[in-house]
């Protein structure tokens, strides 16, 4: 699996963060230099309709094994941005031969002690950055996937494979043509530890809340000057107080305060909302608008006004009509040597949005930890049997019909 670990340390050298409110697709131009290498390896592999839209989308596909063209349409999906939420530039990734204790992470003054890989190598930084395994080791693990197939390693149907950029700011899918990639089913390689199975996730919304002030000089405010920074601070402490990220697990929802700024004349409050049901969503959103419907009464007219949109649904809804997929890829994890889990994803994934489009799409853990932040790292051995997973997947799809039972 040498290949592996030499294409995921060139990706993850490639700073490739995407980045909010540029009005471009993609949102940062490493991503661009990730897809032209990533494109040059498929052809060189021998991929045909190898592609990058004008948005930024690699598509390649992979012809079928003889006598296994009738299969179902498999599609392997990641995504090419890192998290903006640590430094992504100048990543030193090294090998770790993990005995256990506490790994030093350089001269950062962080380290990690994930004593439940005693005895596995772990691919570290030196602290300063992320590692960029969410989602380069899912890259990666496609890109070995397909040199295999290509080699004829594996019988298989035909492979559709795309890498999307800016899933990270929630627009990966945004010009995703599900009919120009061709697959009948898909699963997103964009997971933590290997052998997770993944098809519930939040319903999501983002709401900015902006509130109109009086500015009067302090010195004659007296019953004149209204500070929409008070009015910004009344507005949140109406809201549930443990009704937040630190607060909740499992399938309980949140208000997530993600923004804030202003001064006495002007004031905004950004939220994102979180809920595992379509009614729990609904009634965020409802709260909301009444607290601001509240202040507008008790203020006047125009004191608060909520803008709110819808993010991402659940895909629960859709992959329950087609549990093949779940019972593939747990069929899958056990040959590759892993234990299959069902969890919960407490956010979303590009494979959300493309299942809500037509294309059922579940998320499969890649052997990455510790996403979007200095201390994170990936599992080598973890990264090698999500690998031999998605070949398993592939030589199962082509074993399926056209429309496999339900």
């Amino acid at each position: 699996m040498h290949r592996l670990l030499e294409r995921f340390f060139r990706y993850v050298s490639v700073d490739t963060q995407s980045a909010e409110d540029t009005g471009r697709t993609p949102s940062s131009a490493g991503q661009s230099v990730l897809g032209e290498m990533l494109q040059s390896e498929l052809l060189a592999m021998g991929a045909i309709r190898v592609r990058r839209t004008a948005f930024g989308i690699v598509f390649a596909e992979i012809p079928p094994s003889p006598g296994c063209e009738t299969a179902p349409v498999l599609g392997l999906i990641a995504h090419l941005d890192t998290s903006n939420a640590a430094s992504g530039k100048n990543v030193r990734a090294k090998l770790v031969h993990y005995t256990g204790g506490t790994v030093k992470l350089g001269e950062s003054g962080r380290f990690i002690a994930p004593e439940e890989h005693v005895g596995k190598t772990l691919v570290v930084t030196d602290g300063t950055t992320l590692l960029g395994a969410d989602d380069k080791a899912g890259i990666a693990e496609i890109m070995t996937c397909a040199d295999a197939l290509l080699r004829g390693e594996v019988r298989h149907g035909k492979i559709c494979i795309a890498f999307t950029p800016d899933e990270e700011i929630g627009e990966g899918t945004d010009h995703f043509d599900t009919g120009e990639f061709g697959a009948d089913y898909a699963y997103t390689a964009d997971g933590g530890r290997a052998g997770t199975i993944e098809y519930q996730n939040f319903n999501a919304a983002g709401a900015v809340i902006r509130f109109q002030g009086i500015s009067i000089h302090p010195g004659s405010a007296f019953g004149k000057m209204r500070n929409a920074q008070h009015l910004a601070m009344a507005f949140h402490r109406t809201l549930p107080e443990k009704d937040t990220p630190e607060y909740s697990s499992g399938r309980e929802g949140f208000f997530h305060l993600t923004g804030m700024k202003g001064d006495t004349g002007h004031a905004e409050l950004r939220y994102i909302l979180r809920d595992f049901e379509p009614d729990g969503l609904e009634k965020r959103k409802a709260l909301l608008r009444k607290i601001v419907s509240d202040m507008n009464c008790q203020y006047g007219a125009g004191t608060a006004a909520a803008e709110i949109r819808d993010q991402y649904r659940n895909m629960e809804e859709v992959i329950r009509e087609c549990p093949f997929l779940i019972r593939i890829a747990e069929a899958a994890a056990k040959k590759a040597g892993l234990k299959p889990e069902i969890e919960l994803i407490r956010g979303g994934t590009d494979g959300a949005m493309l299942s809500w489009k037509g294309l059922p799409c579940p998320n499969l853990g890649t052997g990455g930890y510790n996403y979007h932040g200095e201390t994170e790292f990936a599992v080598v051995e973890e990264m090698e049997s999500a690998c031999r997973m998605l070949e398993f997947l592939a030589e199962s799809f082509a074993r399926q019909r056209k429309t496999p039972e339900k």
